[in-house]
């Protein structure tokens, strides 16, 4: 038969150890058909076969995000962008200009903004923006999602005062007389998270629809998504009308595992385009919002060693919904940043082991951020996939140290620890917490260069990886992640033809020019679904 799809004159890395590099591919449906020289790729081409030159250019496995929010991503696209203004003043007059754009009374959502950018690092406060948006509400989250800032018109309309009660794993922001600056902290965010009016259907449709072009003009094949939830027929209904560019592992939250439980699906359940059966659950917050969980008080505020997690409340349930959830046939996610937090998590996974017995569970925790030197074998050991994302090592490694120490930040991202000590690394972005670009994921894990360029040779550079590690962890490290290693991650015949064409070789350029490396095409599920 004559192939569909050919790939001619191409670098192939086709990250299998068995046949690593070609010249050429061959696509026949959705699979791959052949690797080879292009001289052999090309008998396999006949009259309606589409033909690709490569000119030269590097091809790869199409790139698997472990971890992102991917419907939240597609609405952050039209909504307020405040990930680099550079100061409080630029922060407000991003908001004010929004806001003339805008209908009165509408939701002034999205944000990402960060707050280690502005001089001094302050946190903002409602009067920031009070003047500029009196008749619309204003919920925007720094890019960690772990806090985020209200105008009084949102408060009002959340009831928050300076009589409102604090919540477990939450804290509202006071002043100096008791007053909420606006600022909502992990749970307390929940006060205005409720009654911000549900997006329709069609709004759904129509973000989902952004994310997935956006993803594929990244090279971005397949994603697993921290919270599709409930919104799994949103993508079922893009894939039904050929919309949907990207494969999708969809989770939902832990603390609703019987909705999965009570079927008898099991992980991972769907088709190669869309699947669930993956259960996330939150250990502690972020290190950007002083909630990340530590065993020893933060260097900056030493009042406070950061927060458990509403999943952690109330005490024991984590465990007990793990056992089920894992007895069940589910996979389960569980994010951890601080050092107490990762420790507590891999003990509940330890602990579940041991009473479910041997199975090929593979357990999660996500960010992995920050370990002490006792908790790193335990990954490799226990069979714990640590799934990560190398952009947050250059953000946080501006402020990191001022705010946990320079002993601490030793264990911060140790990739290079981790993989030696035989664990599994699952690489991805966050996305919108961090850009979705593999390639500023590729760059930071093989340079490790701040953003703030105060560390050119890498911050604790003992950590980096080189180009090839990175890519197995966006690919076949991801796909292992996800139960997905024997259909995709590899340029191998028989698995998915989902291909990226990059427009230079980032095995073999300068490190620092990978942030400049465009996508020339990418190919999913057979489809050539971007091309420049």
């Amino acid at each position: 038969m004559n192939a569909d799809l050919v790939i001619l004159n191409a670098k192939v890395r086709t990250m299998d150890p068995a046949n690593p590099a070609g010249q050429a591919v061959a696509i026949f449906g959705n699979r791959i058909a052949a690797v080879g020289s292009t001289a052999d790729i090309r008998t396999l081409a006949g009259r309606s076969t589409r033909t690709i030159d490569a000119g030269g250019q590097l091809v790869l496995p199409g790139f698997n995000d472990a971890h992102v929010h991917f419907l939240m991503g597609g609405f952050q696209l039209a909504n307020v962008d405040l990930r680099d203004a550079k100061s409080p003043q630029e922060f407000a007059e991003r908001i004010a200009r929004f806001s003339e754009k805008v209908p009165t009374g509408q939701w002034i959502l999205g944000g990402e903004w960060d707050h280690e950018r502005w001089p001094g690092a302050p946190l903002p406060t409602k009067e920031w923006i009070d003047a500029a948006t009196p008749n619309n509400p204003v919920f925007v989250s720094r890019l960690d999602g772990h806090m985020a800032l209200a105008n009084s018109a949102a408060l009002r309309l959340a009831g928050v005062t300076r009589a409102t009660s604090e919540v477990d794993a939450g804290m509202i922001v006071r002043d100096g007389a008791g007053e909420p600056t606006g600022l909502l902290k992990d749970a307390a965010m929940s006060y205005v998270e409720k009654i911000i009016p549900d997006n329709t259907f069609e709004k759904k449709l129509t973000a989902a629809r952004a994310a997935t072009d956006y993803a594929a003009s990244l090279g971005v094949t397949s994603v697993q998504d921290m919270s599709t939830g409930a919104d799994v027929g949103v993508f079922q209904k893009l894939l039904e009308s050929g919309q949907l560019k990207t494969r999708i592992y969809g989770l939902t939250p832990l603390s609703r595992w019987e909705r999965l439980g009570n079927t008898g699906i099991r992980a991972p359940f769907g088709n190669d385009m869309l699947r669930i059966g993956g259960l996330k659950a939150f250990s502690d917050g972020s290190l950007g919002s002083s909630t990340a969980l530590f065993f020893e008080p933060y260097t900056d505020t030493p009042d406070t060693c950061g927060l458990p997690g509403p999943d952690m409340f109330p005490e024991g349930m984590l465990l007990k919904r793990v056992l089920a959830a894992d007895r069940a046939g589910l996979q389960v996610f569980i994010h951890a940043i601080g050092d107490r937090a990762n420790e507590q998590i891999l003990n509940v996974y330890r602990e579940v082991a041991a009473a479910n017995g041997p199975r090929d569970r593979r357990f999660r925790i996500e960010h992995a951020q920050h370990l002490r030197s006792s908790e790193i074998p335990r990954f490799g050991r226990e069979h714990v996939i640590a799934s990560m994302q190398p952009y947050h090592a250059i953000d946080d490694g501006r402020w990191c140290q001022q705010r946990i120490g320079k002993e601490r930040c030793q264990g911060t991202y140790a990739f290079r620890s981790l993989l030696e000590t035989g664990a599994t690394l699952a690489f991805g972005s966050d996305w919108t917490v961090a850009p979705l670009d593999p390639m500023t994921g590729v760059y930071a894990a093989v340079t490790r260069r701040t953003l703030d360029g105060k560390h050119p040779a890498g911050w604790f550079p003992e950590q980096k990886l080189t180009v090839e590690e990175t890519v197995c962890a966006y690919t076949i490290g991801s796909a292992y992640a996800e139960f997905a290693d024997h259909i995709k991650g590899t340029i191998t015949p028989g698995k998915l033809a989902d291909l990226v064409m990059l427009d230079r070789d980032i095995f073999e350029i300068d490190p620092g020019e990978i942030l400049n490396t465009r996508v020339m095409a990418t190919v999913a599920d057979g489809r050539v679904v971007y091309g420049r």
